[in-house]
């Protein structure tokens, strides 16, 4: 005989899990015309005739059924929205709904595992309703549930890993239990690595067999040879935050299998720190440009870095130069060739500024050696490096009426390197556009191949190529590969090819002059800057030296084919 709890016993129950949601509930759209102060009672009803609707009426487990219900907040909400509302009769007619009008039990069920309800049309199987139409997945589903899995978590299972809803339940459990024991994991341990590494629950091949085997070859060193799971509590929440920090270095390119006993040195950056702290490191490293599995080692080999601060600090470009023990050669010669990037600018910046003056691999190597220290020791004097016109503009903008415009745009300059000083105050009058823009066009530039420093030196001397539309600037660059035969290192002698019109101006004069050598009435051999750069009056003088009719040529074909 099943059992089945009483009204009173949903009801609490139902309630209970509901109230601890509830804090979205008044953003709830759907809920809109139903008063404040009845809401609460309002979900708390929905969830009991849904649960019973569920279990009593499609036969659902009440544990599952309620799961489904406590977990479908905005589905639930929807349900309410298509009866009459009132406060002492809502719960019988929503048990007359859902009577007379079966749901979409999918929608209610993706919902409550943790799907987005704004993505679940992009999971609902076609032509199917109930959930007993499709067993497997409420099985799976089940079992995982069953074995220790937060009911509300299952849907990143399924998100990253949907073949793990097709396996058979009881070969899932397994499979599960075998971690355990031949691991010797606890339960928690093992759904915070599955929730982390969900393809562990997947093994049909040699490879991903061999990437599974490496990556428990890794924890178990980590977790049982220097019995982590001792200093960790035992609940999932806080496996799945060790295992996410895990993955952040599987995530830079660190082999699996390889990391086991390094991880296991510095075990405590996986006990102490939040996430964000690891991830804003290998952010600020990574920015480097160098190799990302190298910012992964250099994070474990050097974990103190962790505890250094970057957000507020400012420093000096050659003070924090000579900190590091710079050579006097090279320093004397920034000064003299680099000057846009010299001044102040703030620590978080400094990785930029370092690829803009060529340094990054320098200051990296500087931070394995074991100089990372010095990044915590440098303090910036009062005085030091303090540039008064830049402050003298800097309050000028501060009291104009789009200061916060002005300011992100000059903010976009020392985020990319320029330092706090008058030449980048020059540069940014001469840049058009929001901040966000300019950095995306900057980026795309960067996509294309142009080194860093090399696109710093552009912006040096020709920064108005940067008002220009992502689409216009790829394709000036593509015209210039493809089509000229150039390097991309030519635009660093000659960056305001970028700024001319490349149907009116760079392909036309381009093209006739490819059509000049082709015919052998130009025996000279042109430079695309020479092409593009001279203008109109001398370009026609110089090719009607080549031959008397190339001016008309010019002007009625060539120049009209844009």
């Amino acid at each position: 005989m099943r059992f089945s709890p009483t009204v009173a016993t949903i009801a609490a129950s139902i309630g209970i899990a509901l109230c601890r949601r509830l804090y979205s509930a008044s953003e709830l759209p759907k809920l809109s015309k139903i008063p404040a102060r009845y809401r609460r009672q309002a979900i708390e009803d929905a969830g009991k005739a849904l649960t019973e609707y569920l279990h009593s009426t499609r036969a659902l487990p009440f544990t599952y059924a309620e799961h489904i219900s406590r977990n479908a907040l905005v589905s639930l909400s929807d349900v309410i929205s298509r009866v009459k509302y009132s406060p002492s009769t809502l719960f019988s007619s929503l048990q007359r709904y859902l009577r007379y009008h079966p749901i979409n039990e999918f929608e209610f069920f993706y919902e409550s595992i943790g799907i987005h309800y704004d993505q679940i049309k992009g999971f609902l199987p076609p032509n199917k309703f109930f959930l007993s139409d499709d067993l497997r997945v409420l099985d799976v589903a089940c079992a995982l549930s069953v074995f220790g899995f937060p009911w509300s978590s299952l849907g990143k299972l399924y998100r990253e890993e949907i073949s793990i809803f097709s396996r058979d339940p009881s070969e899932l459990s397994d499979r599960l239990h075998g971690f355990k024991e031949d691991l010797g994991f606890s339960t928690a341990t093992v759904v915070g690595v599955c929730l982390v590494f969900p393809y562990v629950l997947n093994d049909k091949s040699d490879r991903l067999s061999g990437e599974i085997s490496a990556l428990f070859d890794d924890l178990g060193k980590l977790f049982a040879d220097l019995d982590l799971g001792n200093c960790v509590e035992g609940n999932v929440d806080d496996w799945v935050g060790v295992c996410r920090k895990i993955k952040v270095f599987y995530d830079l390119g660190c082999r699996k299998g390889k990391l086991g006993e390094l991880m296991a040195k510095s075990k405590f950056i996986f006990l102490q720190y939040p996430e964000e702290v690891l991830v804003d490191k290998v952010d600020f490293f990574c920015r480097l440009g160098v190799n990302k599995s190298d910012v992964g080692l250099l994070l474990l080999e050097r974990p103190e870095i962790l505890d250094l601060e970057f957000k507020d600090q400012v420093v000096s470009v050659l003070g924090i130069l000579k900190h590091l023990d710079i050579s006097t050669k090279e320093l004397k010669s920034i000064t003299q060739s680099k000057p846009h990037f010299l001044g102040r600018n703030k620590m978080v910046n400094l990785p930029h500024v370092m690829r803009a003056l060529d340094l990054h691999e320098w200051f990296f190597n500087k931070m394995r050696n074991g100089k990372h220290y010095l990044l915590g020791t440098y303090i910036i004097g009062n005085e030091e490096d303090l540039d008064k016109d830049y402050q003298c503009c800097l309050d000028m903008i501060h009291q104009t009426r789009t200061a916060v415009h002005t300011l992100n745009k000059l903010n976009f300059l020392h985020g990319i390197g320029f330092g706090e000083n008058s030449l980048t105050i020059k540069l940014f009058a001469n840049l058009h556009g929001t901040s966000a823009e300019l950095q995306e066009r900057f980026d795309c530039l960067l996509r294309t191949g142009i080194k860093y420093s090399s696109l710093c030196r552009m912006v040096t001397v020709s920064p108005k190529f940067l008002n220009q539309d992502v689409e216009i600037l790829e394709e000036k660059v593509k015209f210039l590969c493809e089509e000229v035969g150039s390097s991309l290192e030519h635009l660093e002698v000659f960056p305001a090819f970028l700024c001319y019109d490349l149907e009116k101006r760079i392909k036309p004069r381009y093209r006739f002059h490819m059509w000049l050598t082709k015919n052998g009435f130009c025996a000279k051999s042109y430079s695309i800057a020479s092409m593009i750069a001279t203008s109109e009056k001398n370009f026609i003088a110089r090719i009607s030296k080549f031959h008397p009719d190339a001016p008309k040529l010019w002007l009625e074909q060539f120049k009209q084919i844009s």
